[in-house]
């Protein structure tokens, strides 16, 4: 890692700035091959999994059959921990459900607000270097419970456990389909993957512009995405071991991605850094975490005050807190995806079986944008009630300020029902 001492604040926005993309070649590429599902449909698909992804697309989804082989490849010991996960995370978003609430805003007036789950749905699924079953998990859970009709999952990979998960959380269908074509299919439709009204999921940088390219069109997206990363702040009270695991554990998924550790006390700078490279000789996907620690950094800092500047201005997907008192530091972090507090909140619980969602803002987005929570698979929709009494108090006030904006058929409508109560 690079070590920077004291840096002055003029400096941080060059510190803190993400590994730059070419979005511009990268969207070039895959334009294309969104046009291409768009008018071709399934033999679009066909060819273009051979060529990017060895894999032949039959048109079909996943068959029951292959789904019951699958359950029996997997451990006893994997499935319950894939049930406990799926547990927690169930628990967790089904509190996030809002019971309706009828509100009078005035005599005769009353307005309320219901959530209404979107009907189709897409989940991306990646098949990359690791099978992301938990994010089955992520984004199943919530679109079971907000009661989507029709939850589509695409994903290159054939996993069992991508295909177990698919199943405890209610998915309608799987296709083996992969990259920016399988979003192309969930944004159009094809003759057999079904178009949705909104898309999920993580990818690579292929997928990514994909989703961002059919969201300019009008499709509806989880969020902006980009190479995962972690923020720590740890103090004098931190363990050196668990937070260089925790540096590691977020370096190890590719080499863009970015982990950041910023401290107050130079020898906690110095030992985590020991405990860094020592653990990073022992990981199996050690040259992809090196690649990953060699563009990130460790701030030295003057005081908390600081650190908790610079943490919000750099509005980290992950953030943890290994300091004393994190709770109490934690209510001044405006910008962040998700918070892990103390010694024994390591981000892997997040990642996959604490409860939250890992779906979540990067690349500062956490500025502006949430995780993934049961509210993304839900549309709300406001309903009002007015009484005769009701438009006999507030007409009036309707009437002058549509008069006033010169809208003289918004007062028309309020004007005859009056004239109809005298």
């Amino acid at each position: 890692m690079q070590i920077l001492s004291f840096p002055s604040r003029a400096d941080w926005p060059t510190l803190m700035a993400r590994p730059v993309q070419s979005t511009e070649a990268i969207e070039k590429a895959v334009a294309p091959i969104l046009e291409q599902v768009r008018t071709r449909g399934d033999a679009a698909l066909a060819e273009l999994s051979e060529k990017f992804d060895q894999i032949a697309y039959t048109g079909f989804p996943v068959q029951e059959a292959d789904l019951a082989a699958a359950e029996r490849q997997l451990s006893d010991e994997l499935k319950t921990a894939i049930q406990r996960a799926y547990q927690n995370i169930r628990t967790f978003h089904e509190a996030q459900r809002q019971p309706v609430e009828k509100i009078e805003t005035m005599p005769g007036v009353t307005c309320w607000r219901r959530s209404v789950g979107i009907e189709k749905v897409g989940l991306y699924i990646p098949g990359g270097t690791a099978p992301l079953f938990s994010t089955v998990l992520m984004l199943g859970i919530p679109a079971q419970l907000a009661g989507c009709k029709e939850i589509i999952l695409c994903t290159p990979s054939h996993h069992p456990a991508i295909l177990y998960a698919a199943q405890l959380v209610g998915v309608t269908n799987v296709f083996r389909v992969g990259g920016a074509q399988a979003i192309a299919a969930l944004a159009y439709g094809t003759e057999s993957i079904p178009q949705v009204y909104k898309i999920f999921g993580p990818g690579n940088q292929y997928v990514t512009a994909a989703k961002m390219l059919v969201a300019k069109e009008g499709m509806a997206i989880d969020m902006p995405a980009g190479p995962s990363e972690v923020a720590i702040y740890a103090d004098e009270t931190a363990v050196p071991a668990f937070v260089a695991a925790d540096l590691l554990s977020q370096a190890e998924h590719g080499a863009d991605s970015q982990v950041l550790l910023v401290s107050t006390h130079k020898n906690v700078v110095t030992t985590v850094n020991i405990a860094l490279m020592t653990q990073l000789e022992r990981l199996p996907r050690r040259d992809l975490a090196a690649q990953a620690i060699a563009n990130s950094k460790a701030i030295l800092v003057e005081t908390q005050d600081d650190a908790i500047d610079l943490l919000n201005a750099y509005a980290a997907e992950h953030l943890i807190l290994s300091v004393e008192n994190p709770e109490a530091v934690a209510e001044r972090i405006t910008n962040a995806g998700s918070i892990f507090l103390g010694n024994y909140t390591p981000e892997s619980a997040g990642d996959y079986a604490s409860g939250t969602n890992h779906t979540l803002p990067t690349n500062g987005f956490a500025r502006a944008y949430s995780g993934v929570s049961l509210d993304s698979f839900v549309k709300k929709i406001t309903v009002q009630s007015i009484s005769q009494d009701g438009i006999k108090a507030l007409g009036p006030t309707i009437e002058a300020m549509a008069e006033a904006e010169s809208l003289l058929a918004h007062k028309q409508a309020v004007s005859l029902r009056l004239a109809s109560l005298q």
